[in-house]
């Protein structure tokens, strides 16, 4: 199966939200008797994997953005989603590697929440399957939180209380604080750029729009970068980390770790995939640096050239990347294009907590 049809089939109809404004997203309102929510300019094909048991809803994405920035979710009462995922900072932290509860380091780099409700398969390596088993796992790993311990803190806040029962129909739990969190990150995304506001018929003869052409024709990004989001939501190898003694074998050891749980044989992919991780989504790419998952670019120029090299050579190199003859002059016009897909930005409204 293709990139572009696995993102048609596991991609979900948009359901409804809204009401709440900051970078990337857009007024709407939920079933209740309001307009939908939809994703901003740019990004109304997106597909949004959205569960059947969590429809996105108004309250409840209000109810998660205020979770999302509490820092009483965590062990210490000192970190909170936002520590590592900064709306300023493209929802990340502009660390290389970012430091857990404890102080100790994360072994890969904070990726961007731009988008991360198209992907069917999270973490750098997919391990965790959907949106809610990848926001479990990081409360519990990232933030030292004991699940259903803090949950029962919030249901002693009054506030919170109210605000799960009015909106989901029962007081606080794990399942619910997930949920929430669930939701209102399914609303980040880096639309309505300056690329998405630029006229189709216009744009051609633009910097970014030349910049696209060598984009899509010249340096071939877009065999793995697809629009609308410029991700296929799929792993490649490009080398990150193989200039290294011990390269992070990244998807091919989750594959293999799996199979062996289950008391199978590892699949071929495993040996395939060694050292492929995730394609990230290229919108709002100026803001997200360092990039690639060990966090070794320190400047997009850097890391535009390093894969425009044709990454780093190793024996599971993805196919698809080679190195291109891009000139300096396409090399200018490619970042232009880069950076034409990052949204006006602002600071972000941060909601009042109770």
């Amino acid at each position: 199966m293709t990139g572009l049809s696995r993102v048609a089939v596991l991609g979900v109809a948009v359901l409804a939200l809204s009401g709440m404004r900051g970078p990337g997203l857009r007024a709407g309102a939920d079933p209740g008797g309001e307009e939908p929510w939809r994703p901003p300019r740019g990004l109304e094909d997106a597909q949004i994997v959205i569960p059947a048991d969590n429809p996105i809803t108004r309250g409840k994405t209000k109810l998660g953005e205020r979770l999302f920035f509490d820092k009483r979710l965590s062990k210490t009462k000192a970190m909170s989603c936002e520590t590592c995922h900064v709306p300023e900072k493209g929802w990340t932290d502009g660390l290389a590697l970012s430091p857990k509860f404890d102080g100790s380091l994360n072994t890969r780099h904070t990726p961007t929440l731009y988008g991360a409700g198209v992907y069917p398969e999270l973490y750098w390596d997919g391990r965790a399957q959907g949106l809610e088993a990848q926001i479990l796992a990081a409360w519990k790993g990232q933030m030292g939180a004991d699940p259903d311990a803090v949950s029962k803190e919030l249901e002693a806040i009054a506030g919170y209380k109210a605000a799960f029962e009015a909106q989901m129909g029962g007081p606080p739990t794990a399942d619910r604080v997930v949920k929430a969190l669930g939701s209102f990150v399914r609303t980040i995304h880096a639309g309505d750029t300056a690329w998405d506001r630029m006229d189709p018929k216009g744009r051609d003869a633009s910097e970014a729009g030349q910049g696209f052409k060598v984009f899509s024709e010249v340096a071939k990004c877009a065999l793995c970068h697809l629009p609308p989001v410029y991700s296929d939501t799929l792993f490649h190898n490009v080398g990150i980390g193989f200039d290294k003694e011990n390269p992070d074998p990244g998807r091919g050891k989750y594959l293999a770790d799996t199979a062996a749980k289950a008391g199978k044989p590892a699949p071929p992919e495993a040996e395939a995939l060694k050292g492929a991780f995730k394609t990230p989504s290229l919108r709002g790419v100026t803001l997200s640096g360092p990039y690639f998952h060990d966090g070794r670019s320190k400047t997009l120029e850097e890391a535009v050239d390093l894969m425009v090299k044709g990454g780093i050579p190793n024996p599971h190199l993805d196919e698809k990347l080679k190195a291109w003859p891009v000139t300096p002059k396409q090399g200018r016009q490619l970042l232009a294009f880069l950076k034409s897909l990052t949204p006006p930005q602002k600071p972000y409204p941060r909601p009042a907590l109770p």
